[in-house]
């Protein structure tokens, strides 16, 4: 019992670490964000070192694409699927999300593996995070990973320069708050 509750303290302080370093940061971004046209879609080129980095440039999605998605009335609507930490999450999600926990622990890959596999291998997924920029995201790798390796051929990784808050709440793309 004392091993989990230093694990759960070790998890709080780094979800608030997180949470105050995107509240920083949307207040030093929002300035220089006003009229600026959206970012392009990282290349997954072999000089880059960070995990999420090494998802295919094909397979990334823009927020301002999945939003169009999102409030069009026909289409397919992606099955969305929140893989970073509860706290953001119960800050500001995509509506709709299901959250399954930060994905670089793999009991909560094995969760998501479960939860999917009765899913046909075409339906629409969409994966993100947020939490922090996405040059450090330790959580849609893992996740992405799991679900290619299902066979999952319309998978998609919503790409998140910043965060969550810079690049979809301050946009104004819809929200949830909560569970």
């Amino acid at each position: 019992m004392l091993k989990f509750s230093s694990f759960c303290r070790v998890v709080v302080a780094l979800a608030a670490v997180f949470f105050l370093g995107s509240l920083l940061t949307v207040g030093l971004k929002t300035r220089s964000i006003v009229a600026t046209p959206a970012e392009p879609l990282p290349s997954a080129s072999p000089s880059e070192s960070t995990e999420a980095s090494s998802i295919p440039a094909p397979n990334l999605i823009n927020p301002q694409d999945l939003a169009k998605t999102l409030q069009s009335p026909k289409g397919e609507r992606p099955l969305l699927i929140y893989v970073g930490f509860r706290f953001p999450y119960t800050q500001a999600h995509i509506p709709g999300s299901e959250y399954f926990g930060p994905a670089a622990d793999k009991a909560m890959v094995q969760q998501l593996r479960k939860h999917v596999e009765g899913l046909a291998r075409n339906r629409f997924i969409v994966i993100y995070c947020g939490c922090c920029p996405w040059s450090h995201c330790p959580n849609v790798k893992p996740a992405y990973e799991a679900l290619h390796d299902l066979g999952f051929t319309k998978l998609s990784v919503l790409y998140i320069p910043d965060n969550l808050g810079t690049d979809w709440v301050d946009k104004g793309y819809p929200v949830e708050k909560g569970e």
